[in-house]
């Protein structure tokens, strides 16, 4: 074999060669290139897989929520809520786990199944309690009815009682008519002008009432300034009044034996007296009996 051949055949070597070198990188890099596409893919999956779970927590924690609104029981309650933030707080991890995290995403997966199998007890519970409430509700219904039929009467008695006590106050109540405020001066005249007042005179009747407690009585007056303050004196007492203590301006005991009786109370003037409408207004046993207004005038 000459030189020449040799060259061509070591030539020919060196081109086989490098042919197989490409031949196994193009191998290479096609191997490389489907294991990254493979790579790809899994984790896309994995991202889908992982929002897929995220959804279902999501849906349990709605779950718990709703049925947290619909019971009535606050034992009951109170457990939902504690397992629907353990919903929240696995929900929460789940969100910054990684995707190609399998092995805590499938230990995820196994706590949802659990999460799962504890609210179907809850809907149980939940169930019996609801019918339960509705047999009460039925029970209570009808004793609800029964005892508004039963106190219905007695209440339509009370009604008819109080009517009649009401009646039987009203006619025993005494009554002052005829009131009459003269406002007169230091010599007992008729006081034309509002600063030579000394005396207010009040007069009026009691009417007669046949059904009214007799006996001694303390009549109470107020006397009623234009600004709704009372005159008092420094002596001056408070009575009895519709539950209250109030305060009067001047008290007088009379004898009423059920009879017509007159009666004049007078009250002295220290203070200034504004011009404008005064009210008067008698009291006696606890009752308003009679009011009067009068003005004066400078």
């Amino acid at each position: 074999m000459n030189s020449e051949e040799k060259e061509i055949k070591k030539k020919t070597f060196l081109i086989m060669a490098i042919v197989i070198v490409l031949l196994a990188l193009i191998a290479v890099g096609y191997v490389i290139y489907h294991q990254r596409q493979q790579m790809a893919d899994m984790a896309e999956m994995f991202a889908l897989e992982k929002e897929e779970l995220s959804d279902e927590y999501a849906e349990l924690s709605l779950q718990y929520e709703g049925y947290k609104f619909s019971v009535g029981n606050d034992s009951l309650v109170a457990l939902l809520t504690t397992e629907q933030m353990k919903v929240q707080r696995l929900m929460e991890e789940l969100r910054t786990v990684k995707a190609t995290n399998t092995r805590r995403i499938t230990e995820l997966k196994k706590e949802l199944e659990t999460l799962r199998k504890i609210m179907r007890n809850y809907v149980i519970q939940i169930d019996s309690l609801n019918a339960e409430n509705g047999r009460l509700r039925n029970e209570n219904e009808r004793v609800t009815q029964q005892y508004r039929q039963a106190t219905s009467a007695a209440a339509q008695l009370t009604r008819e009682k109080e009517k009649l006590t009401e009646r039987v106050t009203l006619a025993s109540r005494m009554d002052a008519t005829a009131i009459h405020i003269r406002p007169v001066t230091s010599r007992g005249k008729d006081a034309k002008k509002i600063d030579k007042i000394a005396q207010l005179v009040l007069t009026f009747h009691l009417a007669k009432n046949i059904t009214a407690p007799v006996g001694e009585k303390n009549i109470y007056v107020r006397i009623m300034r234009p600004d709704d303050d009372i005159l008092t004196k420094p002596n001056s007492g408070v009575f009895a009044f519709e539950n209250k203590h109030i305060s009067y301006s001047m008290m007088k005991t009379i004898e009423y034996e059920g009879e017509e009786l007159p009666v004049t109370m007078y009250w002295d003037v220290a203070e200034y007296l504004s011009p404008g409408t005064y009210r008067v207004d008698i009291f006696a046993d606890g009752n308003l009996i009679g009011r009067k207004s009068f003005t004066l005038q400078n």
